[in-house]
């Protein structure tokens, strides 16, 4: 690991304000699309649509507005700091309730910061929601390392422990001594993580996303019997569901996890590429029927997209899934988490996770099912999410309170 130069821990200010000539090499790149051809009539079974990705492609060349997007993220206030040899870009957003809990919110791929646009508001400040203000959050929202401002890394090593233990010290950097970790996506392994390893500051452990939960090999009469018939249910689902992604949505994470430096060139080259690469996710990840935009809005995708694009970070943040093979821990059962732990559970989710296996490795104290909304739940279903995070914290300060 990288050694710390004295001024390495230095919190520094930061503001967007990305020059107008990448902005007009953008606009240039996007004028001057290759476009491939289509097999007619096939809808999204072979990847994204030609007809849909045009339609998009057009509105992000002459209706989408950057510079308006980059004036809302500039609102909430940015820093830089040096962690282990990385530089990680953060925003801290403090409650106006001096004792709102401190909490770290880590995204996932191909997400960023941005999707939580839509929370970041009612977590910090409930009073003005219609909330009750003692549910108030001091919010830290970082950047994964190699992932969009906070990229690219610089050497290998960069797996979702080490992020673990780098957000530690982002928060003990910013003097929080108890605080609670939420994620979805690598962003729910890396808080899982966090949880484990520093049970000592971490008052909790919420998740829109568990890993390790879902059923990997087919069940067989024996197991199935072992279980109450909502979890035999939800077990066959979890199959299927495992047996579908397996089949036909996994070739991305192949890609990332054993050649990320190729597909790089052209990710970075090609911003109809970026854009199709994330865009498909959108998609196939939401509670969505024809397009991203049944799920998700559409300015707040690109915006998004954008950060990957604007970076250039397409190869750097699909490092952590080479990375994570690579890792020594790799192939090994989860260790074990004391941390109290909630999981919001949405339908459309990649996968379906199950108690009984949860139960194994996690200290689960809140399950909550939803009949709605997908992977990217801070987007899809903010309300939802904010009042989840909400619940469990409110539960872990009574059970604090009567200990």
């Amino acid at each position: 690991m990288t050694t710390l130069n004295d001024d390495d821990s230095a919190l520094r200010p930061y503001r967007i304000d990305i020059p107008q000539a990448d902005l007009d090499d953008l606009h240039a790149r996007l004028d001057r699309t290759r476009w491939p051809d289509q097999l007619p009539g096939v809808g999204w079974a072979y990847g994204i649509p030609r007809d849909y990705l045009e339609e998009l492609v057009h509105y992000w060349r002459h209706a989408y507005d950057w510079r308006a997007a980059e004036a809302a993220l500039n609102e909430w206030p940015q820093f830089t700091t040096t962690i282990d040899g990385a530089n990680i870009h953060f925003a801290h957003v403090r409650s106006p309730e001096p004792d709102a809990t401190p909490l770290l919110m880590t995204h996932g791929w191909p997400g960023s910061i941005v999707e939580f646009a839509d929370v970041v508001g009612p977590l910090t400040d409930p009073r003005a929601h219609g909330g009750d203000p003692a549910d108030a959050f001091h919010l830290v929202l970082p950047g994964i390392p190699g992932f969009g401002l906070s990229g690219p890394t610089r050497e290998t090593g960069w797996e979702f422990r080490r992020v673990a233990l780098a957000s530690a010290e982002l928060m003990a950097r910013l003097g929080y001594e108890r605080y609670g970790v939420q994620g979805g996506d690598w962003g729910a392994g890396i808080s899982r993580e966090h949880g484990r390893l520093r049970p000592d500051h971490v008052i909790g452990v919420h998740l829109n996303l568990l890993p390790n939960s879902a059923q990997t090999h087919e069940p067989d009469a024996r197991e199935l019997a072992a279980l109450d018939a909502r979890e035999r249910e939800r077990t066959l689902a979890s199959w299927e569901r495992m047996r579908a992604w397996s089949r036909d949505r996994q070739g991305y994470a192949g890609i990332q996890t054993t050649r990320p430096q190729t597909l790089a060139y052209g990710l970075t080259d090609s911003p109809v590429g970026q854009l199709a690469w994330i865009a498909e996710k959108f998609k196939e990840w939401t509670d969505s029927e024809d397009r991203p935009e049944d799920a998700v809005d559409r300015d707040q995708m690109l915006t998004n997209v954008m950060l990957y694009w604007l970076t250039g970070t397409a190869g750097s943040s699909a490092r952590i899934y080479y990375e994570r093979a690579q890792a020594a821990y790799t192939g090994n059962p989860p260790a074990p988490s004391p941390a109290p732990t909630a999981l919001a559970d949405f339908p459309r989710d990649n996968f379906v996770p199950l108690r009984h296996i949860a139960d194994r490795t996690n200290n689960i104290v809140q399950w909550t099912t939803y009949d709605r909304g997908g992977h990217f739940a801070a987007m899809e279903q903010p309300d939802l999410l904010v009042a989840d995070v909400r619940r469990f914290f409110r539960t872990l300060r009574t059970l604090r309170t009567r200990d």
